[in-house]
């Protein structure tokens, strides 16, 4: 990946690059004429940050590189996000991405650490991810390793009981290698996470499991670079990061509309969506 230069420049090409997984999340689901486009889009700034931002330690060519870094997928219906990052980054070539959801093809409708280059674990069953995250970053301890763990969490999915079990564990053994990113769009797929079964307050639930917890607006790459940089700072404690985002951001008729979280745009529209994502 060429080093964009000075942190302005940074800013900048994370964010065209947010702009490209985006106009890649509707294209593919579109094609599949299935998916998840609303909860993929509400991360796309997140995982560009990640990949993009010269945050996560990777090396494309060697995806399975004793040291690289982990970032692990839990909210897995969001498989497009993380797809349309690996093949930018080259872990495949782009061209797959045309084959999302189709027989055969290695980009399933959740991701398949068997398949595809650069997915770490296969996830889809909400609420395990944090669990395996904590075991990666256990075993970096273990072996002596100082590679980061990285996990994204669907706001969602914090209702799951396994994450709570998980999130006390990491505390228990003070992962400081472990950093959790809630996806905070508030909109699951029966409508409003607070209607569903509210995980408010969740900063305090955190810091009552023994976390170090940040809360920022998930659309700011340049607030998302310096907070995501104070969580590697962070020592005894694993850190999470609460990021306040819209559901199906970047597409007018997709923000904030629980019904985006998983069906895929028609051809009219999949032209407006790329119509407002290509004039930024």
């Amino acid at each position: 990946m060429q080093n964009p230069g000075n942190k302005e420049s940074l800013i900048r090409f994370i964010e065209q690059k947010a702009r490209e997984i985006r106009i890649d999340i509707v294209k593919m689901t579109a094609k599949a004429g299935s998916g998840h486009p609303g909860g993929s889009l509400s991360a796309a700034d997140i995982v560009a940050t990640l990949y993009f931002g010269e945050v996560l330690r990777v090396k494309p060519d060697e995806p399975d590189w004793p040291d690289r870094d982990r970032f692990v997928l839990s909210k897995g219906h969001a498989a497009p996000v993380l797809y349309s990052a690996l093949a930018g980054r080259g872990f495949f070539p782009a061209d797959w991405l045309d084959t999302l959801r189709q027989l055969g093809s290695p980009l399933q409708g959740h991701p398949d650490c068997k398949k595809v280059p650069g997915v770490e674990v296969s996830t889809g069953s909400l609420g395990q991810g944090l669990s395996m995250a904590v075991g990666m970053a256990l075993a970096g301890r273990l072996d002596q390793k100082d590679y980061n763990v990285w996990v994204l969490l669907g706001d969602g999915e914090c209702q799951e009981g396994q994450i709570w079990e998980a999130a006390m564990a990491a505390s228990h053994y003070k992962l400081d290698n472990l950093i959790a990113i809630v996806d905070h769009n508030g909109l699951q797929i029966d409508g409003r996470v607070r209607d569903v079964m509210s995980i408010d307050p969740i900063d305090d639930k955190f810091r009552a499991f023994g976390w170090h917890v940040f809360r920022v607006d998930g659309h700011r790459v340049d607030i998302l670079l310096d907070v995501f940089q104070q969580a590697l700072d962070i020592k005894g404690k694993p850190a999470v990061v609460v990021a306040d985002t819209v559901k199906g951001k970047g597409v007018s008729f997709m923000e904030g509309e629980k019904d985006w979280h998983g069906k895929a745009p028609n051809p009219g529209q999949l032209e407006e969506a790329l119509k407002q994502l290509q004039a930024v």
